[in-house]
């Protein structure tokens, strides 16, 4: 037995109260979408942190780590337990707008689909699901937007991550290292050095990513969470015996569907993430190799530095720190979407 059309919807939430304003929707849908994201990125700093500093080395003639195990070991013990957590606030900020503008533009795109593709715009429509390649594509706009967003936070949170392999000065041997730089200090350095253009360095790369591994996010949570209840309700033949009103998904069923999500959207498009971070993170460990070398320091482009890292290590360079970032992405995003959803079931 199917499950009805109305109950496909991708958070499974109660209908919209009436008289509600949009405007308190749209603050419910950011706050969801906030907590979900600062609470998932508190579990997973270390191991982004790791996949960075993999990435980081694709370029460099020696690396510094030998896998994701002796990166995160190595940190540890040369860095101890808050080593791990290097540019944390940044991330976490970014995180809570990451989520936040994912979730209420996807939601902004779905209506916008129904009103201007399926031309319908009835309020008893507000819930009902979409086909899945419009859910998917909903989700490619709330990609691309996101992205704006993001590339200047993961930018400072690149650089920050790669404060410790940079070598110290000569005048630095031998004596105190001087406090790194937090998170304001390297936004205003960036800005200060390359302007406003500057914090959007490597935003190609945030954007592909964004909006490729975002509609194959969504997309999959719809799929996986559409299959988990339809078997359920056939099972328990809608009278909702086995917990869980008919429409709306099990806590288990959410973190599933979100960690098979999580999956897919590191593995749609690891690549164009790798570069981001190379270039992120190439003006503190290449630039000074550069001028010791006696060569002009030079930003490379998104294209160039896609083509030195093929060149230097192949696809296998590419998909640097891949490995932990879909081991870390599994529990992440069954995190996020299992905090969203029981959010929006609990208060609408």
């Amino acid at each position: 037995m199917e499950a009805p059309l109305d109950a496909m919807d991708s958070s499974f939430h109660k209908p919209v109260v009436a008289g509600q304003t949009q405007a308190i929707q749209i603050l419910k849908e950011i706050t969801y979408g906030s907590v979900a994201g600062m609470i998932s990125k508190v579990f997973e700093h270390p191991f982004d942190l790791t996949k960075v500093r993999l990435q980081s080395q694709v370029l460099e003639g020696t690396a510094r780590f030998n896998g994701p195990i002796d990166c995160l070991s190595k940190t540890f013990k040369n860095e101890g337990f808050l080593g791990l957590y290097r540019g944390l606030p940044a991330p976490v900020f970014g995180a809570m707008a990451e989520n936040a503008s994912l979730f209420l533009a996807y939601e902004q795109f779905k209506s916008l689909i129904r009103n201007t593709v399926l031309h319908d715009s009835s309020s008893s429509s507000t819930n009902a699901s979409l086909p899945l390649q419009y859910n998917a594509l909903a989700a490619a706009g709330a990609g691309a937007v996101t992205s704006f967003i993001l590339t200047p936070i993961e930018l400072v949170k690149c650089k920050m991550q790669v404060q410790m392999l940079v070598a110290p000065s000569a005048a630095a041997v031998g004596a105190a290292r001087a406090p790194l730089p937090g998170p304001i200090s390297v936004f205003l350095s960036v800005i200060r050095t390359t302007g406003l253009k500057g914090l959007w360095l490597g935003h190609t790369g945030t954007f592909i990513r964004e909006t490729g591994g975002t509609a194959a996010w969504f997309g999959t949570k719809e799929y996986v969470a559409g299959l988990l209840l339809r078997r359920r309700l056939r099972l328990e033949g809608h009278d909702g015996s086995r917990g869980g009103k008919a429409g709306e998904l099990l806590p288990w069923e959410s973190a599933f569907s979100g960690a098979c999500a999580g999956a897919a959207f590191n593995i749609a498009l690891f690549p164009a993430d790798t570069v981001k971070s190379a270039m992120q993170t190439e003006e503190e460990l290449r630039k000074a190799t550069t001028a010791t070398n006696g060569e002009a320091y030079k930003r490379s482009t998104f294209l160039g530095t896609f083509k030195k890292m093929y060149k230097a290590q192949g696809v296998r360079g590419l998909y640097a720190g891949c490995g932990i970032t879909v081991a870390r992405s599994i529990p992440s995003s069954a995190i996020i979407f299992l905090t969203y959803d029981e959010l929006k079931k609990t208060f609408g």
